[in-house]
């Protein structure tokens, strides 16, 4: 029987997702704007990579220090932080006139997007009963993609008057009402429990669940000191080192299987199997965009359904495949190449978008213990950004090197040694509170 998930835990959890919007947006905005920066600032090739990439250099800064963040000032204040990082970085890029402040712009909002991506889930998590905790973090994986469909449409709507500038000023619209939304969310129970708060922690328990006993269930007990919890030592702890170890490499997975060279080269993808024109290669990805977001939410219907290891078995298995029929593509020669290419493409973002592409990040937010999960999720979350950013600059390289077909039959086997992966080390946690997943750790000892 599914629980009915209250009303309070609906609006906290769409308030925070907005900075997933965020995340989504900031890194799909540049696509477009980018046609026209070069005509102002008459950018080399270099200078663009340099535009792209300096976003994922402060992602992966914004993902450790973030941990730190949320573990020692709280989820809600480190959303407050990504806010004024938001609104910094973007008035850096509106309001300059050479290319230093933009890239600095960019940065700033990097530190922010890494922040915001282990903090959104995170809050989430603790904010959600574990019956529906699998879908309501996942939330957060639907806002990323339909932050990066917005940016998409604010690309074309604005592409007519060549106005760059507003293509990211549009962004301060849902920075700000994050910013108002989040000054009637509070902080989650589990950190305010953490931290000797716990009168505050169960009036606020009283609003996420319905009866006192599943209430009380939640809050983690403080064995520990403040001092103590906030070590980064103890991510090495034999009870905490096999947690970490399967968020970092399912986050390492989520990306090397190359995901965002699907999302960042699609329409040189399409083009090298035959789509003639650039429009149509770009209405080709546009399709890439709307199944990501529909499968996101068949996902989200799944997931406490159904559970997380069973999903991520079979959307990586499925992934792999479909990664084996798109390199065998740039061998057949005929009328039936481009139709097999999209197809190809369409199943790997499906099978992605309902296995690891948001289960990893739920996956991180459930299995740390309290004292740690922000650092344990930086950690994670580094690893993530890491990795996106060693497939996104070798990607053209490999293809150069080894060719196309090679280049994504090399993520299909990296996609097998997944399966491995999960199958011999991620554990269900479907419907288990975060205290009971903590203690299927310590039994593992």
């Amino acid at each position: 029987m599914r629980v009915k998930t209250s009303g309070f835990v609906l609006f906290v959890t769409v308030i925070a997702s907005v900075g997933g919007l965020l995340f989504g947006y900031s890194t799909g905005i540049i696509s477009g704007a980018l046609l026209f920066m070069g005509q102002e600032f008459h950018l080399t090739v270099f200078d663009e990579e340099l535009i792209v990439s300096i976003l994922l250099v402060g992602a992966l800064i914004g993902a450790v220090i973030g941990g730190t963040f949320a573990d020692r000032l709280g989820r809600r204040k480190t959303l407050f932080i990504t806010i004024v990082l938001f609104i910094l970085g973007t008035l850096f890029i509106i309001m300059g006139d050479s290319l230093f402040p933009f890239l600095l712009g960019r940065f700033v909002i990097g530190l922010a997007v890494g922040i915001v991506s282990l903090t959104v889930p995170l809050y989430i998590s603790e904010m959600s009963p574990s019956e529906s905790r699998g879908a309501l973090v996942s939330m957060n994986q639907l806002a990323i993609v339909m932050g990066v469909l917005l940016a998409y449409n604010i690309n074309y709507l604005f592409s007519s008057i060549t106005e760059w500038r507003w293509m990211f000023g549009f962004g301060l619209i849902p920075i700000f009402a994050m910013l108002v939304g989040l000054c009637f969310i509070p902080e989650t129970p589990s950190w305010l429990a953490a931290h000797g708060k716990n009168s505050l922690a169960q009036a606020i328990l009283r609003k996420i669940h319905r009866n006192q006993q599943k209430e009380e269930s939640v809050i983690e007990p403080k064995k520990e000191s403040p001092q103590e919890i906030v070590r980064w030592s103890h991510l090495l702890e034999k009870n905490i080192r096999p947690a970490l170890v399967v968020g970092v490499m399912l986050s390492a997975f989520q990306q090397l299987t190359g995901i965002n060279t699907v999302f960042y080269y699609a329409p040189k993808i399409f083009q090298n199997v035959g789509f003639a024109s650039a429009s149509s290669a770009i209405f080709a990805t546009l399709g890439i965009g709307l199944i990501n977001a529909i499968m996101t939410l068949v996902a989200l219907w799944l997931l406490d359904i159904v559970g997380r290891r069973f999903l991520l078995l079979l959307g990586m298995s499925g992934m792999v495949v479909s990664l084996g029929f798109l390199g065998s593509v740039f061998f057949i020669h005929t009328a039936l190449v481009k139709t097999i290419a999209v197809v190809s493409i369409m199943m790997y973002v499906s099978f992605f978008a309902i296995s690891i592409g948001p289960i990893a990040w739920l996956i991180m937010a459930e299995i740390y213990p309290m004292g740690v999960r922000g650092r344990a999720m930086g950690i994670a979350s580094f690893s993530n950004w890491t990795c996106n950013f060693l497939i996104s600059i070798t990607f053209l390289t490999l293809v150069d090197l080894i060719g196309s077909s090679g280049t994504f039959w090399l993520y299909a086997f990296i996609g097998i040694l997944a399966i491995w992966f999960i199958w011999k080390k991620v554990p269900e946690t479907k419907g288990k509170t975060l205290e009971e997943i903590q203690e299927f750790w310590k039994k593992r000892q």
